[in-house]
C-alpha cells in the first residue's frame, strides 16, 4: 500500500495532504474548491469570530485549552469519530507555515493491526532511550515510584497498541518542523477543546526504518512527532510549569 504525499489538494485542505489508514487500503481524501458562491456559517455548520468561521465543537475558550492542556499518557479504548478527527486536522491546517508552503503531512492510523505493529515498535523505541540515557530499569515495575514521569511515559509504550488513533507528523523536505509543530500544536488543541486526550512523543533511530516500511513511507519525508489520541483515564490540567520569569 502507498500514501499519496505528493497532491494537488487546494491550499486549505488539510495541511495539503492526509493519509488515513482506515483497512486495508490508504485513503487520501480528495478535497476541491466549491462551485458557486461560498455557503455562510449557518450552512457550513461554523460560529462567526472576527469573520472567520470554525467549527462549533471548538467553542472552549483558548485560554482554558492551553491552561489545561496536557499530555494524556492513559487512553480510553473507545472510537473517536470522523467528524472529531476532521475538526482536529481542519484545525491543524490553519496554523502558520512558512511562505503557505504547507509542507506538514500526518498519517492518520486507524486500523487496528497497524496500531498493534506500531504500538511494538514504539515499545521498543521507548526502551531504546533509556538505554542512550544509561537508565538501568529494564522493565516498568523498576522505574522509581517517585519518578511519576517516567512511569507515566512507560506506561504509554506498554499500551500505545491499544490506542484508538496515532498520528504521525511529517514533512515533505528536511529541516521543516518550523512549518510542522505549529499545525501539530493546533492539533493539540482542538483535542483538548473536544475532550480527547493527546501527547506529542517521539521515535529512536533503532526503529525509523521499520516504520517507514510498516507504512510505505518514501524515504524523502522527514518523520517529526508521534500523537496518540484517545479519551483520557484521569483528568486534564492544571498543568506544573516553570516560572516563565525562568523560560
Amino acid at each position: 500500500m502507498r500514501c499519496t504525499w505528493q497532491s494537488g489538494l487546494t491550499a486549505g485542505a488539510l495541511c495539503a495532504a492526509v493519509a488515513v489508514i482506515a483497512g486495508p487500503t490508504v485513503r487520501v481524501p480528495e478535497v476541491s474548491s466549491p462551485a458557486g458562491p461560498v455557503p455562510g456559517p449557518q450552512e457550513r455548520g461554523t460560529t462567526m469570530a472576527d469573520g472567520a468561521g470554525y467549527p462549533p465543537r471548538l467553542s472552549m475558550g483558548i485560554g482554558e485549552a492551553m491552561f489545561s492542556q496536557r499530555a494524556i499518557r492513559r487512553l480510553r479504548p473507545d472510537p473517536i469519530g470522523d467528524e472529531e478527527l476532521k475538526i482536529i486536522l481542519d484545525a491543524a491546517s490553519k496554523a502558520p507555515n512558512g511562505g503557505n508552503q504547507q509542507p506538514g503531512r500526518f498519517l492518520v492510523i486507524r486500523a487496528r493491526d497497524k496500531i498493534a505493529a506500531f504500538g511494538k515498535l514504539y515499545h521498543e523505541a521507548w526502551w531504546a532511550k533509556r538505554r542512550d540515557e544509561s537508565q538501568p530499569w529494564k522493565t516498568r515495575d523498576e522505574i522509581p515510584a517517585g519518578d511519576s514521569v517516567h512511569r507515566s511515559a512507560a506506561l504509554l509504550a506498554d499500551e500505545l497498541g491499544n490506542a484508538p488513533v496515532v498520528i504521525l507528523a511529517f514533512a515533505l523536505a528536511r529541516n521543516r518542523g518550523n512549518s510542522v509543530f505549529p499545525p501539530v500544536q493546533n492539533l493539540l488543541l482542538a483535542a483538548r477543546a473536544m475532550g480527547i486526550g493527546s501527547t506529542l512523543t517521539t521515535l529512536h533511530p533503532q526503529v525509523m526504518e521499520r516504520v517507514y516500511a510498516l507504512f510505505d513511507i518514501p524515504k524523502e519525508v522527514e518523520f517529526h512527532c508521534c500523537i496518540p489520541l484517545g479519551y483520557p483515564r484521569g483528568r486534564f490540567g492544571p498543568t506544573e510549569r516553570l516560572p516563565t520569569a525562568q523560560t
